[in-house]
């Protein structure tokens, strides 16, 4: 069975969909994006997500192509006909399609592209998720927290970490402080005991995942401080573990070649991947933010929403 998308305002299959060469998406860069992990056929952590969205609409000036309730319907929609119960749901809004030109056109519409697939299911062994990592200077842009479709240093980052064997590559600026990963957020404890991880600003994306453990971090009276980490500091770390919507919480046991600590996920890191597993089972999901996603029945993969 051939993947759904939803494109403009119709469902299709992907093999067939298309947008025009002139979107400004595919011409500049022009869009931003968001991606909602599914887990037990539930969108995880939706409100978090769905104002991340409206965030980077706002600060590159896109309108939203619909209110959150309709797109709630739509992402719900591609999720079933899809089959997706453990998987993510994608979408991207650009600026639209207009003639080449670098300054805003006026009196366009966005385009919305929308995409679920499959993945595995929710980690449930530790000592089985862990990863390795490398360092790399940070060459990004200086508003990281947009969640814009311009990703090529991000990509070149990533790159590096596979031809190296590692997960993730951990990036460094140049005033020698960590900033993020290239897909995640980074989290260390310190030589002290401190759970860390870098305050937001303009140079990290501010994740999702990282806010809702934040919020656990808090209920269950867990200190952490949102303090940015000298190479030095993260070099001397007890732990280290990364976030993201689709590696939760991930711990790291090596960086550059090197074992942190003992090389094995650490008590923290162990605390915090089995409260946000909870977190993801189900905890505080209702029908406004996120709910159930229906299961799948035949449809015409043509219909509009």
């Amino acid at each position: 069975m051939s993947r759904i998308a939803y494109v403009n305002g119709r469902y299709v299959p992907q093999s067939d969909a298309s947008i025009s060469i002139e979107d400004r998406g595919y011409q500049f860069g022009d869009g931003i994006y968001e991606v909602i992990h599914i887990h037990d056929g539930r969108f995880v952590d939706t409100e978090l997500h769905l104002a991340r969205l409206a965030r980077s609409l706002r600060e590159i000036a896109i309108p939203a192509p619909m209110d959150n309730a309709a797109l709630l319907v739509v992402l719900r929609e591609v999720v079933r006909r899809n089959r997706v119960h453990e998987g993510i749901v994608y979408m991207q809004i650009t600026r639209g399609v207009a003639r080449r030109d670098h300054a805003f056109p006026l009196g366009i519409k966005p385009s919305l592209v929308i995409t679920a697939r499959h993945g595995n299911p929710f980690p449930r062994d530790i000592a089985a998720w862990t990863a390795t990592a490398i360092t790399l200077p940070d060459i990004r842009w200086g508003r990281c927290d947009i969640k814009t479709v311009n990703l090529l240093p991000n990509c070149l980052a990533k790159q590096k970490a596979r031809e190296a064997g590692a997960y993730e590559a951990i990036l460094i600026d140049a005033s020698g402080m960590i900033t993020e990963g290239s897909s995640t957020t980074v989290w260390a404890v310190d030589a002290n005991g401190v759970l860390r991880t870098r305050h937001l600003d303009d140079h990290i994306l501010p994740g999702c995942t990282r806010a809702a453990l934040g919020g656990l971090l808090r209920d269950n009276d867990i200190a952490f401080e949102e303090r940015g980490l000298s190479e030095l500091e993260f070099r001397a770390a007890r732990e280290v573990f990364l976030t993201s919507a689709t590696s939760f919480v991930k711990p790291i046991v090596s960086v550059d070649g090197v074992a942190v600590a003992d090389g094995k996920p650490g008590p923290v890191t162990t605390r915090l991947f089995a409260l946000f597993a909870r977190h993801a089972d189900g905890a505080g999901h209702n029908a406004a933010s996120g709910g159930p996603v229906l299961r799948p029945r035949g449809e015409s993969d043509q219909t509009r929403p």
